[in-house]
């Protein structure tokens, strides 16, 4: 059962509009700096799987108490969204973090590492903040106490959304991105713009890389389960064999990529990342089951590659007599930053990173489930460098890795550039 926590507003230092400036900004983010990197470690340190990071949300209400925020929590299964309401009319904006970590077994030796253990799928597994989110979470944090001191002259309503769940829910549990909007995170009350960053191991440390409309991939993921004719290993001939079957149509698949998409137009991938058929070597099985994931970036290539899929795996095990279903289930839609809004924030976001350090990119095959927000209000969505200063990117550990690094000196950029959105957004749309 949700609660609601109306916490009372504390003595907080009153700003005037004249003193709300990049200084002002720029003090309170660096002010604040040292909580946000110890609040990022105790998160890293204790690491929840999706839709199971009840201490996770826990440890923010704590951290949130105090500020004049309403509260809202658990929200969407385990996250929390907590409400500033400012002392100048303006718009509703959105911003947003999400809190949940992977089932991967940390390998560095920091001496914040986790040495949690869960349950996924069955299995005992290790449990690692990944992917980043503990320093999205920390400072989302940063924000809501920077500008709650700031809460006189904040513009509108300032809505914090700390969402589980976004590395996928659970066997077939709602979580993400979908419950948080259906639970009215972004209609109670109405939202005019939704923000979101993404902390990289690969960009430098203070630096922000963004791009203009099609920003990250959909993500669909796809089981095929091939069914042949059992019969013994050594004679393949009495029977049909479907692990031969399934060579043939990972090898289709990759024509689909290769020779029947425009890739001029935008990339696709499909990678089949798990199979499972067989007990014995001496037994050419009956059934195989493949599992892997679909990319683009283009909704209508998007829904051709579905098509392609299934008429290739049929196809192809309809030739050796075998049968093949197709499930495709859609994780996330493509990301999509609204253009207008890109041009309009890019000089909040050179605040915040400094001049020079801030530069548009390629749009990228990773996904993202704060692609739903985008379908509800205007969204930007840009990656916030976390690499060491210096450092060569092909050596930096990829995200979902156990060696997975981030420098988090510097995230106090992060928290300026959201501070910067907020107040820059209010002065630009010209209040409501």
């Amino acid at each position: 059962m949700r609660k609601t926590i109306l916490l009372g507003i504390c003595a907080l230092p009153l700003f005037t509009m004249a003193q709300v400036t990049t200084a002002t900004i720029e003090k309170s983010a660096k002010d604040i700096n040292d909580s946000v990197i110890a609040w990022r470690r105790h998160i890293h340190q204790f690491p929840e799987l999706s839709n199971r990071e009840t201490n996770t949300m826990n440890y923010i209400v704590s951290k949130l108490q105090g500020l004049g925020l309403e509260i809202k929590a658990p929200f969407a299964k385990t996250g929390v969204v907590a409400i500033l309401r400012g002392g100048k009319p303006g718009p509703v904006v959105a911003l947003r973090a999400d809190i949940d970590a992977l089932p991967v077994v940390e390998r560095g030796n920091l001496p914040f590492a986790s040495k949690l253990t869960s349950e996924y799928n069955g299995q005992k597994v290790g449990v690692m903040h990944a992917c980043g989110h503990d320093s999205h979470t920390a400072i989302l944090l940063g924000t809501a106490n920077a500008l709650s001191k700031m809460k006189k002259e904040v513009p509108g309503t300032v809505i914090f959304l700390f969402q589980p769940a976004e590395e996928g829910a659970p066997g077939t549990e709602e979580g993400g991105a979908p419950l948080m909007i259906k639970e009215g995170a972004l209609s109670n009350p109405k939202v005019d713009a939704v923000f979101g960053l993404h902390i990289s191991s690969g960009v430098e440390i203070g630096t922000i890389k963004y791009h203009s409309g099609s920003f990250m991939a959909s993500s669909d993921w796809f089981t095929i389960k091939v069914k042949g004719k059992q019969t013994h290993g050594s004679m393949p001939w009495g029977g049909i064999d479907p692990i031969v079957v399934a060579a043939q149509i990972i090898t289709g698949l990759q024509t689909v990529v290769s020779r029947q998409e425009d890739l001029t137009k935008a990339p696709v991938v499909i990678t089949v990342g798990r199979i499972n058929s067989g007990v014995r070597a001496n037994i050419i099985p009956e059934e195989l089951n493949m599992e892997g994931t679909i990319r683009t970036l283009d909704s209508k290539m998007q829904k051709d590659v579905h098509e392609r899929i299934k008429q290739t795996a049929t196809k192809i095990a309809e030739a050796s007599g075998a049968t093949a279903e197709v499930f495709i289930d859609t994780k996330t839609l493509v990301t999509y930053n609204d253009p207008a809004l890109v041009k309009m924030m890019l000089p909040s976001l050179e605040t915040a990173a400094g001049k020079g350090n801030i530069s548009e990119s390629t749009w990228t095959t990773g996904a993202e489930d704060f692609s739903f927000y985008g379908e509800v209000a205007p969204s930007f969505f840009f990656n916030l460098g976390g690499m060491p200063a210096g450092m060569d990117p092909k050596k930096a550990a990829p995200h979902h890795t156990p060696d997975f690094y981030i420098d988090d000196s510097k995230l106090d950029v992060g928290v300026k550039a959201f501070c910067n959105l907020v107040f820059d957004y209010a002065r630009l749309k010209g209040g409501k």
